[in-house]
């Protein structure tokens, strides 16, 4: 099956340093203000680990400026100036990765809730050959507080038994963003990555549905995510707009919009 051209968002690359990993954790974020720099406090640990690079969806608020992210570590910041969102934000994160030489890419979302500890865990499966890791707080060792209980009862009792089945293969915490993902995977014709049918939450969907069916080894990882005690969710999906995209992308998987297009 020939390889299709890359459909990937324009973007701008600030490079603030060489590769030094093979794997980069690529985090997508949009006006993240303080969480992001707790997150990056958090995450410059982590950086002899795996290259950290920022996906930014257009940030306007200061939050990512070149000297605090060069004084935390950060390797690049990838600026997206063409359209979509976070599946356009993770199609350049993932296609830039592939051109700069890594042999995988974590991702974690960009809003302080995800332990960042578990890094090397995801760094360790991809060494392993694990084609796709996707990180759960609900497997032995995972843990989660303070999740909003709609939020909750979507993952455990709709959307985790649904992608599944479209899977055929077990996952308890599909809507979590800390992933890792393999070069042969994100490179495979079969899985597509690269198109601009993903433009929202799609990618996250098709690729847990697709690592799987392709034969790629997959696994769950115990990580842990926690809201703010007392204050608003930080996330991008709104209770009601949010969930009832979540469902649509779902139909759609079932209904076969993300498969690849015969060549």
């Amino acid at each position: 099956m020939a390889e299709r051209a890359r459909q990937v968002p324009a973007f701008t690359a600030d490079v603030f340093a060489a590769r030094s990993t093979r794997y980069c954790v690529v985090v997508p974020v949009i006006n993240e203000g303080d969480r992001i720099r707790r997150q990056l406090g958090r995450m410059e640990p982590r950086a002899g680990e795996a290259d950290i690079v920022m996906a930014d969806g257009g940030s306007t608020d200061g939050s990512l400026d070149p000297a605090f992210l060069r004084s935390k570590g950060v390797r690049a910041l990838l600026t997206k100036t063409g359209p979509g969102r976070l599946g356009a934000q993770l199609r350049m994160g993932f296609s830039w990765a592939l051109d700069e030489g890594y042999e995988g890419v974590v991702t974690v979302d960009g809003n302080d809730k995800d332990g960042v500890e578990a890094i090397p865990a995801f760094v360790r499966a991809l060494d392993e050959g694990v084609g796709f890791a996707q990180g759960s707080r609900f497997v032995a060792g995972g843990r989660h507080a303070n999740t909003p209980a709609v939020r909750l009862a979507a993952v455990r009792l709709i959307h985790a038994p649904f992608v599944s089945i479209l899977a055929r293969h077990r996952y308890t915490d599909t809507t979590n963003g800390f992933r890792a993902h393999s070069r042969a995977l994100l490179e495979d014709p079969r899985a597509g990555v690269f198109r601009d049918v993903f433009d929202g939450y799609e990618l996250l969907v098709h690729l847990s549905q697709t690592a799987p069916r392709l034969g790629y080894r997959v696994v769950e990882i115990p990580v842990s995510r926690v809201y703010p005690k007392g204050a608003k969710a930080p996330t991008k999906l709104t209770r009601i707009g949010g969930s009832a995209e979540l469902l649509g992308v779902l139909l759609r998987a079932a209904r076969g919009d993300f498969r690849v297009p015969d060549q």
